[in-house]
């Protein structure tokens, strides 16, 4: 009947059973005598068989009679009426539907049908729930027929209506044009494995699904299991990969080496290589390949039922396979070209900064546009032959091989240059004439280099420093009594090497309890701001950071100024302890009892140390969670440091990064992790993440409350 008429209620029962109104239960007991119907016994035997047909049918029909087109319908049309039933019974349908039945392509069609015998298709018809809906989603889309039903002398007694709906068919192809917005956004093949999964749970109603790719080492598959507890802390780390022997059985694997789908409806399609239980219950799988030319995967999607799949599952199958396919081929490319670049840029950074008893030390570096490419951004911290510390900090112009390439020579320079006269103006006057000479030497004035650098005197309590063209570094100095302020030191910026720089040097007060921050254009410089908005922002960030340890100090910078930056992002960090401070380190093997041998060892350590004992317990819980994921993530060995001061704690874990096989064994022992980086976030001061040469480490802050 009318496509634009009725509310259409959520169901309640499966789809092809009665939605609890019982029209066929009604229609025989209603008092059709007093209708154009006439008494039930005296029905036309054609209107009586249409009338069986239309209560017999799981599909919303509806059968309008006579001139008045009075209704008879089942217990599915009875759902779309909604409180329209069951007084709609043997009532005119233009009484039924009010004003709607006037609108075009409702009444009309019907009336024509019934005069003139016209059939009727509407391929795309609308019922929403109110006149208005705020959201284009809560209506339900359906087809609908009008078909003219003639009695046994072929005249036309009435109209029959089918409406089969087609909201799911709507919202699928809705969902799918969101799953290739979401591809789009993905860098990585750890992105495109969480789209892909958290579609393919939710699209098609599964039980398991399972993504895997040939990365050019082997296959490596990740899957995802319905219930699974997953927050927000755990969707940022990478995936679960399981490396499956290059001869696997897998229907994964099986159809991405073969190229061609497979499905099983009722079955055990992983029997013989279920890792655990929800592999074995599972009844009914899909398996699709992802068809791409330059690599090979698959997408599965299984049930804990018999589940037999339609020509339309399939092919939403494929469609979803296809776009994960491309996002899969253009994210393996930018891993491909990320990782060349990065490990170019990071092998010239120092592998590991000096270890001083009253001199701390941390950096980060982070790539800016779109992580591609290599950058000119440097830092370094080394001891110099009279035991000072020197620090320094630069950027060479541009985001290519050839940057990174000078950047290379003009830190190796420098070091140099301080290791003989390590006065800062002395060391950049001739770090100015290796860059002119290199800039003649290449033909080209475009060389454009801008660095800081500095020597620390931690026994005189002195810091010397020199710029050219480069921001003045920032001191976050303590008082005992006070509270803590940020300020820049007062540096003639001079000009960028090349250009006849005549730096001169500025000697500042570096007492304990003092950090000294060196930084890039990057961390402060916005578009859409001027560079005097974004100064000030950092200032007041490592003013009211918790503490003045160096790595928290440098997580606070990188994230000081609001928005993002197509630049790098270079900071070092130098404080000036008030009281040595003890470490200790252990190295953790890949094996699964490694957390607890770590939990065992950072007690007695803490606890040998004196730590409060509630400072002890985090510590410890928040340190095997990082262990734990390092393993997992990783699957490499990982190394564990810990730092005591009087005023903080600091653990750091860090991995090799070079994702190798996690056993099952491993992963077993390791599962009952669920709590992710979110247990960190509310145990500790402090935490972030930073990249290394090879890997990364995630590192927290706990601060020790006064005694």
């Amino acid at each position: 009947m009318p496509g634009t008429v009725g509310r259409v209620p959520t169901p309640t029962t499966p789809a092809g059973e009665p939605a609890g109104s019982d029209a066929a239960g009604v229609v025989p007991g209603h008092r059709w005598a007093g209708t154009a119907f006439g008494p039930r016994q005296g029905w036309d035997p054609a209107v009586r068989v249409v009338v069986d047909l239309v209560l017999a049918s799981p599909v919303p029909m509806a059968f309008a009679y006579g001139d008045d087109l009075r209704l008879l319908y089942n217990d599915g049309y009875a759902a779309l009426l909604g409180d329209r039933h069951p007084a709609a019974i043997g009532q005119p349908a233009a009484e039924v539907f009010g004003e709607s039945w006037h609108e075009p392509g409702v009444g009309d069609v019907i009336t024509r049908a019934y005069r003139h015998g016209e059939s009727f298709l509407d391929r795309e018809a609308v019922l929403a729930h109110d006149r208005h809906p705020p959201d284009a989603r809560q209506q339900a889309a359906f087809s609908r027929g009008h078909s003219p039903v003639r009695d046994g002398a072929g005249r036309i007694v009435g109209v029959l209506t089918v409406a089969a709906e087609t909201s799911q068919v709507t919202e699928q192809l809705q969902s799918l044009g969101e799953f290739a917005a979401a591809l789009a956004g993905t860098l990585t093949l750890d992105d495109v494995a969480r789209v892909a999964l958290r579609y393919a749970l939710a699209s098609f109603d599964a039980d398991r699904v399972a993504f895997g790719v040939d990365d050019g080492a082997g296959w490596r598959t990740v899957r995802r299991v319905r219930g699974e507890l997953l927050d927000e802390a755990d969707e940022r780390l990478p995936p679960l990969w399981r490396r499956p022997p290059a001869d696997s059985a897998a229907p994964l694997v099986v159809a991405a080496r073969s190229g061609v789908a497979q499905y099983v409806a009722d079955g055990q399609p992983l029997h013989g290589i279920a890792a655990d239980r929800h592999d074995q219950k599972v009844r009914s799988l899909a398996a699709q390949p992802l068809r791409t030319s330059a690599l090979r995967g698959a997408l599965t999607v299984g049930h804990h039922r018999a589940h037999p799949w339609s020509a339309a599952e399939r092919a939403l199958l494929a469609a979803s396979a296809e776009l994960i396919g491309q996002a899969a081929e253009r994210a393996r490319r930018f891993e491909t070209q990320h990782g060349t670049a990065q490990l170019l840029q990071r092998s010239m950074l120092p592998a590991r900064l000096p270890d001083l008893p009253r001199l701390r030390i941390a950096a980060r570096y982070d790539p800016g546009v779109d992580g591609n490419a290599a950058g000119g951004d440097f830092y370094d911290a080394f001891l110099l032959p009279t035991g000072q510390l020197g620090v320094v900090l630069g950027d060479v112009a541009g985001h290519d091989v050839q940057a990174a390439a000078r950047m290379g020579q003009v830190r190796a320079a420098l070091r140099a240059l301080a290791l003989t006269d390590p006065r800062p103006d002395a060391v950049l006057a001739g770090l100015d004439r290796l860059v002119d000479s290199l800039s003649t030497e290449t033909g080209t004035q475009e060389l454009f280099v801008t660095v800081v650098f500095g020597v620390i005197d931690a026994d005189r309590e002195l810091l010397a420093l020199a710029s050219a063209g480069h921001p003045a570094p920032l001191v976050r100095r303590c008082a005992p009594d006070g509270e803590p302020v940020a300020e820049y030191v007062d540096l003639p910026p001079g000009a960028p090497l090349g250009l006849g720089c005549a730096p001169r040097t500025a000697t500042v007060r570096f007492a304990p309890g003092d950090t000294l921050l060196l930084f890039s254009d990057g961390v402060v410089e916005r578009r859409w701001q001027g560079l005097a908005a974004g100064l000030t922002g950092l200032a007041a960030a490592v003013a009211g950071a918790a503490s003045g340890d160096p790595r928290a100090l440098c997580a606070v910078a990188t994230a000081a100024v609001d928005g993002a930056t197509e630049d790098d992002v270079a900071v070092l960090a130098v404080e000036h302890a008030l009281m040595p401070s003890r470490s200790a380190s252990m190295e953790v093997p890949a094996e699964p009892t490694a957390p607890s041998r770590v939990r065992h060892w950072m007690t007695a350590q803490l606890t040998d140390w004196q730590v409060p004992e509630s400072v002890v317990g985090a510590a410890v819980l928040c340190t095997s969670e990082l262990t734990t994921n390092a393993l997992l993530h990783a699957g490499t060995a990982a190394r564990v440091d810990i730092d005591l001061s009087p005023e903080r704690l600091l653990v750091s874990v860090a991995d090799s990064g070079t994702r190798g096989t996690v056993t099952r064994a491993q992963t077993d022992t390791l599962s009952s992790r669920g709590r992710g980086l979110g247990l960190i976030e509310q145990l500790s001061d402090a935490w972030g993440t930073d990249p290394t040469v090879r890997g990364s480490t995630v590192w927290f802050e706990i601060l020790i409350p006064p005694p």
